[in-house]
């Protein structure tokens, strides 16, 4: 890899045929320093959002010392690049083999779980001739609503209410240390969702009266795209420390976090080249089977900038939808995104906020796929953490989705 200013130097050096992942590990830096300095408690890059190695060593140099693995793949991942990371097995249903594994030769002793079959597989598989592990983390995932996200991650896992209170009373008398855990879902709007998931965590320690020694809020922190400017992360932080302090808890217990999007999303952004335009229809080399996998199936819009030298000065912005380069009908991203009105054939069109789960989904579908990855020096499209003047909603807004001269 080597050092570009922006998108636009690697245009004018490269025009490169194929789409090209552009790095920022200064902006995945600075977003991990934030939670570090900021969140109180322990912060767990959730790995799913963006497994690259480089980004798992930034983040590192940055102080980020917890890892949230849902895999055995995962936890092989970070224990090959980051030997002395705290891994944490938080998906809440695992093989038996994955969990005796990751417990026996990676040193993973922090498991989720949400039913008593998962308790007792964890027990099983972390027993050593017979023998029951002492040194146990397990966290109880309790289901919340996703009501105030974007995504919702409130269906698949989490303990029922009514099963809770039992749950946690047999996990206590296996765990070293007790933790109760959820996930208010993905782009959390408002700190209103963790709010009222701590109400949850509080009837439960309640109605079970046990000792916990761990609240763990999940992932959920929003970052920033068009149409989704969520208030500044602080205020998510100040509700979430208030609503710990006033738990029933262990006075040594720990608070945690999961925090994926929030630290990846303005780590990367995407170089398209514009192959053809019909009407307000670009047809563009990356698409619904490479990183712009969320723009296609969920519709999610990401801020979009033109990369030419001449100006579009004068020139009226314009709503356009793409076309990805596979034969596929589903290859295609409804946006709008805005544009100027001219945009042409092999114009080149830089997606940003791409570092969450864009590099994760590539494919290689239909024989697309190949990127190459470039380091650039300039900032993100747009960020919350601080870099820029706050608008009303203390979302600090950058580049214009207008042409650069």
């Amino acid at each position: 890899m080597y050092e570009n200013t922006d998108a636009l130097a690697v245009v004018r050096a490269l025009r490169p045929d194929e789409p090209i992942t552009l790095l920022r590990p200064h902006a995945a830096a600075r977003a991990a320093r934030f939670f570090v300095e900021k969140f109180q408690g322990k912060s767990l890059y959730a790995v799913k959002a963006n497994p690259s190695p480089a980004l798992l060593e930034t983040l590192w140099e940055a102080g980020i010392t917890h890892y949230d693995v849902a895999s055995l793949g995962e936890v092989r991942l970070v224990h090959k690049f980051l030997p002395d990371a705290k891994l944490c097995f938080m998906h809440p249903v695992k093989s038996e083999r994955a969990i005796a594994q990751a417990y026996h030769n990676h040193n993973v002793r922090t498991f989720s779980l949400d039913s008593h079959e998962e308790l007792e597989k964890i027990v099983r598989a972390t027993a050593l001739d017979g023998v029951a592990a002492t040194d146990l983390e397990l966290c109880v995932r309790i289901r919340v609503s996703s009501e105030h996200a974007k995504l919702s991650l409130s269906s698949k896992f989490g303990a029922d209410p009514s099963e809770v209170a039992d749950l946690l009373v047999a996990t206590r008398q296996v765990a070293d240390s007790l933790g109760i855990c959820f996930h208010v879902g993905s782009q959390a709007m408002t700190p209103t969702a963790y709010a009222e998931a701590m109400e949850h965590v509080r009837a439960a320690i309640v109605e079970a009266s046990v000792t916990v020694d761990i609240v763990d809020v999940g992932g959920g922190f929003p970052s920033v795209y068009p149409g989704m400017e969520p208030p500044a992360l602080d205020g998510y932080f100040d509700v979430i420390h208030d609503c710990f302090e006033d738990l029933p808890i262990s006075y040594s217990a720990e608070l945690w976090c999961e925090p994926g999007r929030a630290l990846c999303a303005e780590y990367a952004s995407l170089l398209v080249k514009v192959e053809k335009r019909r009407g307000n229809e670009l047809f563009i080399n990356d698409g619904a089977y490479g990183s712009l996998f969320d723009a296609a199936h969920i519709g999610w819009r990401f801020p979009v900038a033109l990369q030419r030298s001449e100006t579009s000065i004068g020139t009226q912005m314009a709503e356009f939808s793409f076309y990805g380069p596979t034969c596929d009908d589903m290859d295609h991203m409804a946006g709008p995104f805005i544009l100027p009105d001219d945009v042409q054939a092999g114009d080149y069109i830089e997606v940003g906020m791409l570092g969450a789960y864009g590099c994760a989904m590539r494919t290689e579908f239909n024989g697309f796929g190949e990127t190459e990855t470039l380091v650039v020096g300039d900032q993100p499209m747009a960020t919350l953490y601080g870099w820029a003047p706050a608008n009303d909603t203390g979302v600090r807004a950058t580049r214009s989705q207008s042409s650069k001269v």
